[in-house]
């Protein structure tokens, strides 16, 4: 289901060393889940006494054995060392990126609501670019023609997707405006923090470095993007507190025909985002001078009647 918030009205995405790193999130279930493996292997307790005497032998190794599985399942997946995307490579940031991005990453008095006015407001300026350009050259929209947002997200891997089918950015692209390349915004943004002599950051959008603002939410941010230049799709990704991303060919092939994808993974603090009624506030809120189609994408469930056993 799609909650679309569409007004007309008027309104930036904006050698190298493959590396590793190691990226742990522990969790309640882990832990949890990490004690049933142990306790089913030695019950304790009057419960589990109680328990295992109704049980056959067979039942009891069952139950290990499905507990031991799915106990080592979720660890694993929690503690899985962090990869980058395969057959890419990494880059260094820019000095006076790296510096923006440390003041980014431990701003405490930041409306972190505004990650999202951001990415709305690149996407709808690679929207713009294509629509220009397509007025004296048609052909550019290919099979994709329609020029639109859409958002969506998913509570399981907890992460929120921003995906636009405007201009798109080529590998150059990517390495160059995110990271590799100094700007004057860079600079000025960094000047106008020094000069107020404090840490909100909620005004980095007027400085054309508004996506640095997902890793106020994110602990890692990956970029898809697809240009009409270049035949190849390619994805940017880079982890919180890094001095380095990654560029490569998107192992997934052309998903998006044109535009840029740009998926979350959001920190624990940040699971708020996962809420389709706090997206669709945001999304009202910060929509109202785009004049593209915004949608969300939501999940609802569904109660279905149990239907009773004809004898």
């Amino acid at each position: 289901a799609f909650y679309n918030n569409h007004r007309p009205s008027p309104s930036p995405l904006i050698e190298e060393q493959p590396t590793t790193s190691t990226m742990v999130r522990y969790s309640t279930a882990a832990f949890l889940a990490a004690i049933c493996m142990l306790s089913s292997n030695s019950s304790f307790g009057n419960v589990g006494f109680a328990r295992a005497a109704d049980m056959t032998e067979a039942e009891k190794a069952a139950e290990t054995a499905a507990a031991n599985a799915a106990a080592e399942e979720m660890i694993e997946q929690i503690s899985t060392p962090y990869a980058p995307p395969e057959g890419s490579s990494a880059f260094a940031y820019e000095a006076e990126v790296n510096k923006m991005l440390d003041i980014v990453i431990n701003s405490l008095y930041t409306n972190k609501d505004i990650f999202l006015r951001e990415l709305i407001s690149n996407a709808s300026d690679a929207l713009d670019k294509i629509r220009f350009l397509s007025v004296t050259k048609p052909e550019l929209l290919g099979d994709t023609p329609n020029l639109e947002v859409k958002i969506e997200y998913d509570p399981d891997a907890k992460t929120l997707t921003i995906r636009d089918t405007g201009l798109g950015m080529t590998k150059d692209d990517l390495i160059k405006n995110l990271g590799t390349v100094a700007r004057s915004g860079t600079t000025n943004f960094m000047k106008s923090l020094k000069e107020s002599e404090t840490n909100d950051i909620s005004q980095i959008g007027m400085f054309g470095v508004g996506f640095y603002s997902s890793f106020l939410v994110a602990d890692r941010v990956s970029v898809a993007s697809k240009h009409n230049d270049d035949d190849t799709q390619h994805v940017w990704e880079s982890l919180n507190g890094e001095s380095s991303f990654h560029v490569g060919p998107d192992p997934r092939g052309n998903t998006l025909g044109r535009g840029t994808e740009i998926t979350l993974y959001l920190k624990e603090d940040a699971e708020e985002y996962l809420s389709p009624y706090k997206l669709k506030e945001m999304i009202g809120h910060y929509s109202e001078f785009v004049t593209h189609p915004v949608s969300l994408r939501q999940i609802k469930t569904i109660q279905v009647p149990k239907v009773k056993d004809e004898f």
